[in-house]
């Protein structure tokens, strides 16, 4: 089969910073016998590494804040709104990972697509991603775990807490949890899907038990009104307020119908995950069928049960009346049943192990997936002899974000998150539409539907949750896109794989 199709400018394009990887060569690639990772999951597999990533302390603490704050008994609408963005998203990761079954998710997607600087723009931003992701979620976890030892009468010392309110330290805790997680990766991927199905059992249980209890201590009259009158609010000003309102002069408010998508933008954070599903592509053993019922069915799952659970906690106690630290756990604690708040700091504990797994095993996939190309070095791309994972990206990268997880304050990371999401549904979408008129010839198990009116939905709708972010968020964005572009042109453009055989070519 021709590794090379499309336009009479593909040679030329194939020589400059967006030259193409077709996916020939990417599937080639993958049967290497020292890069190949070994196929041991099934759609159910998928769907409960999506369950287990979503599925966090988002539906815990999330629902009620955002509804105290920006939303009232209407964050149930904006749970929808975030969770139609990712369906668009969702709908266009499918798509690409039945076509192109290759680790890396959106990397390999924009490799294919949009050419090998965009692919390494998006593969920089998703380790940023995703470390600062499963850095902030170690911290939240040792901060449960600390909560209920506590209860238990055992005390860790200060100094061994973490950093908090000014207060330097190191996170015991959620530095283990890092190192345990990263050697179960290393072991094999059957047994860390072993593991994520019983975490997210016991997690789903918990959130079920809460929806159903809920439900029967629901007062209609805590519904009142619905959507809560849009009130002024104090100007921010400066970086700290949204780069909508920076760029368009809005007024600063919160509730009525602009609350319900501002409320969107920060429960977006509760979704991100479902698109880790793609980067074990790689590792299914019909990647064509199973990766998008996978990445769809775990989306469909977690937004039924982040409606469900707004639904409740806003039933059960009045918005205005909500805490912002625990306010589902508080609720309970409120009506009379304490029980049911300790189920909840169970259930967050438990949850977030898996959250944390699933994370690393994403980094490690995109930075192996990066290293195969010879965009990183080369040495990190090798998998193990016997478990078949690349367990020398998986251990590198777990130190790391073990050590950064225990100095991590989580303040300001979580948009820093949610930017570099929003950036990778941005860029697929995109690819979805040039891969359909540069490579009309491709099979495709799954075909996005309406292109390009859905890829250019899904377009908009994450940049306008982008802009509904801090300024301050987009600079600090900004800063690491410089820093990726410098280790590209320093490193990553000459070592290229795609670079030297196209150099060699066309020395012949």
């Amino acid at each position: 089969m021709s590794t090379q199709h499309g336009t009479p400018h593909d040679s030329r394009r194939n020589r400059g910073l967006f030259r193409t990887k077709t996916v020939e060569q990417s599937i080639l690639d993958t049967e290497e016998p020292e890069h190949a990772l070994k196929k041991s999951l099934s759609a159910l597999d998928l769907t409960v590494f999506g369950v287990g990533v979503v599925i966090g302390t988002g539906i815990f603490v999330l629902t009620g804040k955002i509804a105290k704050e920006q939303a009232g008994p209407a964050v149930a609408l904006s749970f929808v709104v975030a969770g139609v963005v990712c369906a668009l998203a969702a709908l266009c990761y499918a798509e690409f990972a039945s076509t192109v079954p290759v680790a890396g998710s959106a990397y390999t997607f924009s490799y294919a697509s949009l050419g090998e600087l965009p692919a390494w723009i998006i593969g920089w931003d998703l380790i940023l991603e995703l470390a600062l992701g499963c850095a902030v979620v170690a911290v939240g976890w040792s901060g449960y775990v600390r909560e209920l030892l506590g209860g238990a009468g055992w005390q860790l010392p200060t100094i061994l807490s973490g950093t908090h309110e000014g207060r330097f330290g190191f996170d015991l805790l959620a530095c283990i949890l890092v190192l345990v997680l990263t050697g179960i990766l290393v072991l094999g991927m059957k047994l860390s899907s072993r593991v994520t199905a019983v975490v997210v059992a016991i997690k789903v249980t918990v959130v079920l038990l809460v929806i159903i209890a809920g439900a029967f201590m629901i007062t209609g009259a805590n519904y009142e009104p619905f959507v809560p009158p849009s009130q002024p609010t104090a100007a921010g000003g400066g970086l700290s307020a949204p780069l909508a309102e920076l760029m368009f002069g809005f007024a600063p408010s919160t509730f009525g119908v602009m609350g319900i998508f501002a409320a969107a933008a920060v429960v977006f954070f509760a979704f991100i995950g479902f698109d880790i599903v793609a980067t074990a592509a790689e590792e299914t053993r019909n990647p064509q069928r199973d990766v998008p019922r996978g990445i769809l069915g775990s989306l469909a799952i977690c937004t039924v049960l982040y409606v469900a659970v707004s639904v409740v906690v806003t039933g059960m106690e009045k918005y205005s009346r909500l805490s912002t630290d625990a306010p589902l756990a508080d609720a309970f604690k409120d009506l009379g049943h304490p029980f049911f708040a300790d189920v909840i700091s169970f259930g967050a504990a438990v949850g977030l192990t898996s959250v944390c797994m699933i994370l690393l095993l994403g980094q490690s996939r995109v930075f192996f997936a990066m290293s195969r190309d010879g965009l990183l070095p080369r040495v990190f791309s090798r998998a193990h002899p016997r478990y078949g994972t690349p367990y020398r990206s998986t251990i590198v990268l777990g130190v790391v974000v073990a050590i950064a997880a225990g100095f991590t304050s989580i303040d300001v990371l979580a948009e820093l998150v949610n930017i570099g999401t929003l950036f990778a549904f941005v860029v697929v979408a995109i690819g979805v539409i040039i891969l359909r008129r540069s490579r009309p010839d491709l099979p495709r198990a799954f075909r996005t539907p309406w292109v390009p009116v859905v890829p250019l939905l899904s377009v908009l709708a994450s940049v306008w949750l982008m802009l509904n972010l801090p300024a301050e968020t987009w600079v600090r964005f900004g800063i690491w896109m410089v820093v990726g572009f410098g280790i590209y042109f320093v490193y990553g453009r000459s070592h290229s794989r795609l670079g030297i055989r196209n150099r060699r070519a066309a020395g012949d």
